[in-house]
């Protein structure tokens, strides 16, 4: 929808009729200098132009009537107003901590009957959260022997999403620094103003690298406000096949002795903080939790709108510019063939 900023410029468009109107015409001015036979050369001049400038003069007119309404048109700063975009009036700010350590390379959980790492899991899972998240402000942090801001705060949620989708096992190390990405959500998200700051944070062992205890992180947490959601991954048992290849000597083992051993710390991280901790076997354990996560923290329905707006004033001025070449090069043009052409002179006999 086109709509104008400054609709009152629009009054100035009969200015040059006022100025015709009102302003004194000007005095003749008498010549200073008698020129012999200059009343037969003004009298074949007018002849000569008489017709000319009656055709062009109410073209000149026209001409110069457009360019003023151009110049003011542009002047009132048309803009083109789009559709109406709904942004929520709060959101929350949202950090996300990914495990990376060498134990999320555990193939314990299929993925749509085949083979996958508990990373390929995560990363199937948290993409389409992360996408639900609209009017979210998203990071994600990545941590292993250390914890490394992969991607700061943003609304830029497809590009959280590639960021994760890129992340490889092994990236910030092979142990897990728990504490250091607690420690590092906290230094992003202490000073930000939102209602709600909240880390979801994902791993599969217990803390076993970093200068930062869990615990004393959780502490941190909760006095500058941060929620901390914990979600342990892991199957409760694999089968491990035998030596020859599954036909005698399989036995059942418990790939996630490590998240067991570091779930009483994982709970108490999410109680100090006011958060829960979730226990995540499958895939549609881990897509459940997810559910329950946009419970829990709801997605802000009740925002403001705003129409994006698309300045034009540059068009009708360009316009008006281009009209003004145009007509100083015809004029321009009119004097050069005004010139050329060959007068009548005069003579006189004997």
């Amino acid at each position: 929808m086109m709509s104008l900023q400054w609709p009152f410029m629009l009054a100035l468009l009969p200015l040059p009729l006022l100025i015709y109107w009102l302003w004194p015409a000007a005095k003749p001015q008498t010549a200073a200098l008698r020129i012999p036979h200059f009343q037969r050369w003004s009298q074949y001049d007018s002849t000569h132009s008489l017709s000319a400038s009656a055709t062009t003069s109410w073209r000149n007119h026209a001409l110069l009537s457009l360019i003023w309404a151009l110049i003011v048109l542009a002047s009132a700063r048309p803009l083109w107003l789009g559709e109406p975009v709904e942004l929520p009036s709060e959101g929350r700010e949202l950090m996300i901590a990914v495990d990376l350590s060498g134990s999320m390379a555990q193939t314990d959980i299929p993925l749509n009957g085949r083979e996958a790492t508990r990373l390929d899991i995560v990363k199937n899972v948290l993409t389409d959260f992360i996408e639900r998240r609209q009017g979210d402000k998203i990071g994600l942090i990545l941590f292993g022997s250390q914890a490394y801001l992969q991607a700061p705060l943003t609304f830029d949620r497809s590009t959280v999403a590639t960021l994760l989708d890129e992340a490889q096992l092994g990236f910030a190390g092979k142990q897990t620094a728990i504490g250091d990405a607690i420690g590092l959500s906290i230094k992003r998200l202490k000073n930000r103003p939102a209602e709600s700051r909240v880390v979801i944070l994902l791993t599969d062992g217990e803390n076993n690298a970093g200068a930062v205890d869990p615990i004393q992180a959780a502490n941190k947490a909760a006095t500058n406000g941060l929620t901390i959601y914990t979600v342990g991954i892991g199957a409760g048992e694999m089968v491990q096949q035998g030596a020859f290849g599954g036909l005698f000597g399989n036995r059942r083992i418990n790939p996630s002795a490590d998240l067991d051993r570091a779930e009483n710390s994982l709970k108490k991280i999410a109680e100090l903080t006011g958060g829960r901790y979730f226990r995540a076997k499958s895939r549609n354990d881990l897509t459940a939790i997810y559910q329950l996560l946009d419970t829990l923290e709801p997605i802000e329905q009740q925002g403001i709108s705003y129409r994006p707006q698309q300045v034009l004033f540059y068009w009708p001025l360009a316009v008006a510019l281009i009209l003004t070449l145009l007509a100083m090069m015809i004029s321009l043009i009119r004097q050069y063939l005004s010139r050329s052409t060959p007068r009548v002179t005069e003579t006189s006999d004997g």
